[in-house]
């Protein structure tokens, strides 16, 4: 397949998996309205590996049985889901949305650092830092200075975002170990043994057979974990192996005028001339960091 064409694929891709998790913001809202974080979460994580595992049957594979493998999901669960979804969804009873997509922006930032001076697992460049730089300048253009005025009042809580950060940072370069995998494995896998993590935590918390959630908050647990986990989860880990870690974490950019452009659509906002200004440095951002030095293998299709 020629070169333009595979990476065009991949960058379609990634701009779905920033859609997916851009979204997730506004459901996980709905969802703690009437439903407490932890158990949200733990039947997002629940509801969305048992979806992929129907579908996992139904394409007729199976899920591999090494215990190396299944610990690889629990780290990849730690990191990837349990502890930074329930982060996030704790963090947003207090945080503004603005200033949480912002902190949530660190993550390429993050990838990137670790990458250079720790694990050095991919090649790092002059160019991916200009994206970095770009990228997270755009972001905050986008949302705007007043976002931050904020910054400081809930400290634990942004901490809290934060934290999330790091891990989905961490969680992008482990992702690597899952390569020759289906993607849909490692994204079943690990949402399972999140879902095994958190129910313990959410039947002792929140008693969740005393809740009465709301038909609102229903919803938004069921578009939480079919679309922004599921889906989302299986494109991440394609595109882990395709475009890399830091590559893929630049989808944390694109949630930014994704929200923005959901919010010109159906509810009629206007985008200022710093609004726009910002996109183009998001755009310039994600080129530059998904951009290969090489073909993209285009070996690997979910």
């Amino acid at each position: 397949m020629p070169e333009k064409t595979s990476l065009a694929r991949e960058l379609l891709l990634l701009l779905l998996l920033a859609t997916c998790w851009g979204s997730a913001y506004t459901f996980i809202k709905v969802g703690i309205e009437t439903i407490p974080p932890v158990t949200l979460i733990a039947a997002r994580t629940l509801i969305a590996g048992g979806l992929l595992l129907v579908i996992l049957r139904l394409r007729g594979l199976r899920m591999p049985r090494d215990r190396t493998v299944w610990r690889r999901f629990l780290v990849q669960a730690c990191l990837n889901s349990a502890v930074p979804f329930t982060l996030i969804a704790w963090a947003e009873q207090s945080v503004d949305a603005g200033l949480a997509v912002i902190l949530n922006s660190l993550t390429p930032v993050v990838t990137f650092l670790i990458t250079a001076l720790v694990t050095r697992h991919e090649a790092v460049s002059g160019r991916k830092l200009l994206g970095v730089v770009a990228g997270l300048t755009g972001a905050s253009l986008i949302i705007g200075v007043g976002a931050l005025d904020g910054l400081g009042r809930d400290v634990v809580a942004q901490f809290a975002v934060v934290a999330a950060t790091v891990c989905y940072a961490c969680a992008a370069i482990y992702g690597k170990n899952f390569k020759g995998l289906d993607p849909m494995m490692p994204a079943a896998g690990s949402l399972v043994c999140g879902a095994v993590l958190l129910f313990p935590a959410s039947l002792v918390l929140d008693h969740p057979w005393t809740l009465s959630p709301s038909l609102p908050s229903l919803v938004a647990l069921l578009a939480l974990s079919a679309f922004s986990t599921s889906l989302a989860f299986v494109i991440y880990f394609r595109l882990v192996q395709t475009l890399g870690s830091v590559a893929t974490t630049s989808q944390a950019y694109l949630r930014v005028p994704i929200g923005v452009a959901i919010g010109a659509i159906f509810l009629g906002e206007r985008l200022s001339l710093t609004a726009w200004i910002g996109l183009a440095f998001v755009m310039i951002g994600v080129i530059a960091m998904t951009l290969p030095a090489r073909r993209v293998s285009p070996q690997s299709s979910p």
